[in-house]
């Protein structure tokens, strides 16, 4: 993908691969439409969609871990059955909430959505069910707080369900393609996804094959940079030298 990418086009058509390395068929892309701005409005949308999926996700996740309150389990079941339910159903109420609230066509309508989801808030609880209680209650003699104690102590100890956790959020934010579409109707906010499968669309009469390698290539990057720089996490344990019985 990425040799097809730099490979003259009239190569890539005839089956020919003497390879000459160009930058034609990139100055072609970002000269037909507005990449810099599809990436850009990707990379918001993800990355701020992954951030509030850890956070939220967390916080919930410990309290299902932690926390005895009335209806605790029964709650915990209803974020679980959330899960069960196709993607597909939920979006026609999502778009009359955006709708209603006038977000149509903005940043809060492609992310808001994917702040929330029944399966972070699963991960995380059972993350935090093998969490070290010495660690929180260390913290509690300190004079520590509950808010203070779970942003201080736990989450930078959950760095490997956390860097998990974003991975995932962020993979999936990135590739997102029925929500775009569906929420979005000018050009300055398509995301990278949706910016380029128009502009295959457009492509008709003719394949360009060289061009869509650069698309292909834009879009995986950032999903590969984002693993690599996340994976450290991955192999982390937690409990590793934290605690000496």
């Amino acid at each position: 993908m990425l040799i097809l990418s730099f490979t003259p086009e009239g190569q890539v058509s005839i089956g020919r691969f003497d390879f000459t390395p160009t930058l034609g068929n990139w100055l072609s892309v970002f000269d037909k439409i507005p990449v810099a701005r599809y990436f850009l409005n990707s990379f918001i949308v993800a990355g701020l969609t992954a951030v509030g999926q850890v956070i939220f996700s967390a916080m919930a996740g410990f309290v299902f871990a932690r926390m005895e309150f009335k209806g605790r389990d029964f709650l915990f079941y209803v974020f679980l059955l959330s899960m069960m339910v196709p993607p597909q159903v939920n979006i026609v109420p999502l778009f009359w909430v955006m709708s209603t609230l006038g977000l149509v066509n903005t940043y809060p309508a492609l992310i808001l959505p994917g702040l929330f989801g029944g399966f972070g808030v699963f991960m995380m609880r059972q993350f935090f069910l093998d969490f070290p209680a010495e660690m929180e209650e260390a913290a509690r003699i300190d004079g520590a707080g509950a808010f203070r104690t779970f942003f201080t102590v736990v989450l930078p100890l959950a760095a490997p369900a956390v860097a998990t956790l974003g991975i995932f959020t962020f993979v999936s934010a990135w590739n997102s393609f029925m929500w775009p579409l569906i929420v979005t109707n000018t050009e300055d906010m398509r995301t990278l996804a949706l910016g380029l499968a128009i502009f295959k669309g457009s492509l008709r009469e003719l394949t360009l094959w060289g061009e869509m390698m650069v698309c292909c290539t834009i879009c995986t990057i950032p999903a590969i940079l984002i693993f690599l720089f996340g994976k450290k996490y991955l192999i982390n344990d937690i409990a590793a030298g934290a605690i000496k019985e």
